[in-house]
Order: structure tokens, then sequence, then C-alpha cells
């Protein structure tokens, strides 16, 4: 009989977002009538930009055409996307970043557990806690891990709690780590890493040899002009750091599916007999192996977005969701909740009331309000006392949600 890989059966029972589905599925089921406002996973509602439809609909009359029909593209994405990422996203900002060294994906949530095919199995690992559920689970997965403890936590990772004590921001290992995943502006906390925390985090990985996976999937929505949105903006970056971007919530390609990461050429590694690789060329070697590239017709809608109508549009969509982030910070702060983030990302992270768990505040937001929202405690035992809460809806669903929620919690 054929065999399975045992390190799935090490996996919690389930997914975060697949376990509120079930819930939420069953609440619907005992309550037809009741108007459920999802404000959970991180969802765009809002339509694509004008400027990446039209795009897009260029290059499908163009696949009906013979002398304009493209197949199989370059897997590392075209180079006249490339070339507008690299100018626009990082040497604009002042970022040494190559178009040579963008990979273009489906998805910065695939790349992050991808890259792991590249490293081997003995590095120790570090996430901070709360975490992106992916992270862990990929490295469960891929056998880095042992079983769980009483608190969930996975024996063999090394966790970092970034609480409001630490403002979100992970204090660093006092041992020496190998992988380090960050997340920046974060997902579930909404926090952001200064300039100055950043450079300590770079400063460590170049005196330890470690690789960080900066995951800034985010970094459209920061307001604040001090603040990083490239960790090749930090001094060194470039001998220590991977860079996974998306289209996803910047330009509502959630369902469209698009994404890049970043290999600099200067980044290496060890192999077994200790001479030092070239993480780009392993990286390409795996992507043309395993990936097929993303279709011609959305990477001509990717490229859009840098066209002065695509610059427009894309900050439009965002200053919309970061106006609903600033109605559900101010209204849950009015109703006496304890509220972080949504500043500078599309994510409120809320202090549980009177003591409640996270999944418990979750059956009480669902059942009193009829909103759904995430429980803190599944994206890490830190988590646990906290809930976060997505801008990702209509104005009208959003003031609806916290019209409800202040009703109950103000009471």
């Amino acid at each position: 009989m054929a065999t399975i890989n045992d390190n799935y059966l090490k996996l919690k029972a389930g997914y975060l977002f697949p376990e509120i589905a079930r819930r939420v599925n069953a609440f619907a089921e005992a309550n037809p009538n009741a108007e459920i406002i999802r404000l959970g996973i991180g969802d765009v509602t809002e339509p694509l930009p004008e400027a990446c439809r039209m795009a897009m609909i260029d290059a499908v009359e163009e696949m009906g055409h013979r002398t304009t029909f493209k197949g199989y593209g370059p897997e590392q994405g075209y180079a006249w996307l490339r070339e507008k990422i690299a100018a626009n996203d990082f040497q604009a900002w002042g970022c040494e970043v190559d178009a040579s060294e963008i990979f273009i994906s489906d998805g910065s949530k695939c790349d992050c557990g991808n890259i792991l095919d590249i490293f081997g199995d003995d590095n120790t690992i570090a996430v901070t806690d709360p975490v992106y559920p992916v992270y862990v689970d990929t490295n469960v997965m891929a056998g880095h891990t042992g079983d769980t403890n009483d608190k969930g936590e996975y024996g063999g990772l090394v966790y970092l709690p970034i609480t409001a004590d630490n403002h979100f921001t992970a204090t660093l290992p006092t041992e020496k780590v190998d992988l380090i995943y960050l997340c920046f502006p974060n997902n579930p906390t909404g926090a952001v890493a200064t300039r100055e925390h950043l450079q300590a985090w770079v400063d460590y990985a170049r005196s330890h040899g470690s690789i960080i996976f900066f995951d800034a999937a985010y970094e459209a929505f920061i307001t604040e002009p001090a603040i990083p949105r490239s960790i090749y903006e930090i001094a060194g970056a470039r001998e220590c750091a991977i860079e996974f971007r998306s289209f996803s919530k910047n330009a509502g390609f959630t369902g469209t599916r698009c994404a890049f990461t970043v290999v600099p050429k200067t980044l290496t590694a060890k192999a077994a007999d200790g001479s030092e690789v070239e993480l780009w060329k392993l990286w390409n070697r795996r992507q043309s192996t395993k990936f097929n590239g993303v279709s011609y017709i959305v990477q001509r809608g990717a490229e859009a977005v840098y066209s002065s109508a695509g610059q427009a549009q894309t900050k439009s969509l965002i200053s919309f969701y970061m106006e609903n982030a600033r109605i559900i910070r101010e209204q849950l702060t009015a109703a006496g909740l304890a509220v972080y983030g949504g500043v500078n990302a599309p994510y409120v992270w809320v202090k549980t009331p009177a003591g409640l768990s996270s999944w418990d505040f979750f059956d009480k937001l669902l059942s009193t309000c009829n909103v759904v929202g995430t429980p803190g405690s599944g994206f890490g035992a830190a988590g646990e006392g906290y809930f976060r809460i997505s801008a990702f809806n209509s104005r009208k669903n959003v003031e609806a949600a916290m019209q409800r929620i202040t009703a109950t919690f103000k009471a």
C-alpha cells in the first residue's frame, strides 16, 4: 500500500479559515434569516481597477489572433512586468533591486511555503507569535517540526511573542536561528516595524548567517512616511533577506492571482560540503521545474497597476479600505474595546473584553451581532485573548457591523 507524508498528521485539526467557515455555515443553517457580515478573512470586495480590467481585456483580444497569441511565458515572468516592478516598487524608494531578481508568481502565500524547497531540513526556524498560519503549517508539512505542546506550539520552532508590551514587534532571539519569518505591516496585528527595528534584524541575520523571509504583502497600506516599505531599504538586507509581495490587496487580485518574490543575486547559503551557493540559482531552478508561470493576461493586468491611471485607481482602492479601517478602529474604541493596528494596515487587532477567549468572542459576535472576525488564538498561543477584524468589505457592511458591535458592547 502507498504511504503518506506523516507530517500532515501533525497539523492541527483544521486550518484556521476553514474552521471559521465551518462555524459560520453551521450558524447560517440554523439561522437562515440572519444577515451575516464577514470581516474575517482578508479577501477584497471592491472591483478591480479599471486600468487593470482594460489591460486584461486587450490581452484577451491578443490571444484571439495567431500573430499576437501567447503560449508558455517565461517561468520567471515577463521582463516588461518585472522591469516595472523594479523601477516603481524598489528603485523609486532607493532600493537596489534589479528586474532579474524578481520572480512573478500566483501568490505570496504560495511562495512563502514553496521557498522551503530550496532550504535544508536542519535549519532552526523562528516565527513571530501570533503568526500568519501558512509560515508554521508549511514547515510542519515539510517535516521541520515536532508535535504540538499544550499551548499549540510545535516542537522545533522558535516562537517570538509579539504583544502590546513590545508594541507587537518581536524581540531578537537570544539563540542562533537560521530562517526568520517577518511580516510588516503585520498580519494579524496591523503593526509596523521602524527602520531601526528592521536594521536590528538585518544586523542579527548577517552576524549569524541567517535568512529573513520578509512578507511585505501589505506595504501599500503604509501611511506614515518614516516606515520602510521594503526590507531592501535597510543597509545589508541584500545579503540576508528574501521579500514577498502581492497584487492581491493593493489592486484587488485575490481572485486574479499575481504576486512576486525578490531573491537578490548577492544572497547565499551553505551546502552540506560547506560551500556557499547562490539562492537565486536554486529558486530559479525550482520555479523552472515546478511552475509554468502566471498567465500573460494576468501579467498584463498587473503591469497596468504602474500606469498613471492604475496608480491613481489603486491609491483610491487602498484609501477606501483604510477609511474602513479608521471607522472600525474608532467605533470599537468608542465602544470601550482596546484596539491596535488599522493605521498602516487593513487589520484591526482587538483585545477581547471581559476575559473572553478568542473563540468565545468569535461565537459571541456571530450569535449576537451576526458579524464574523478571526480569533487571535488561530494565529498562535500569544494571539489568545485577541481578535482580528478585517477592513476588506463594503462601506455599508462595515458601518452596519460597527453599529451592531457598539450597540452590544456599549450596553
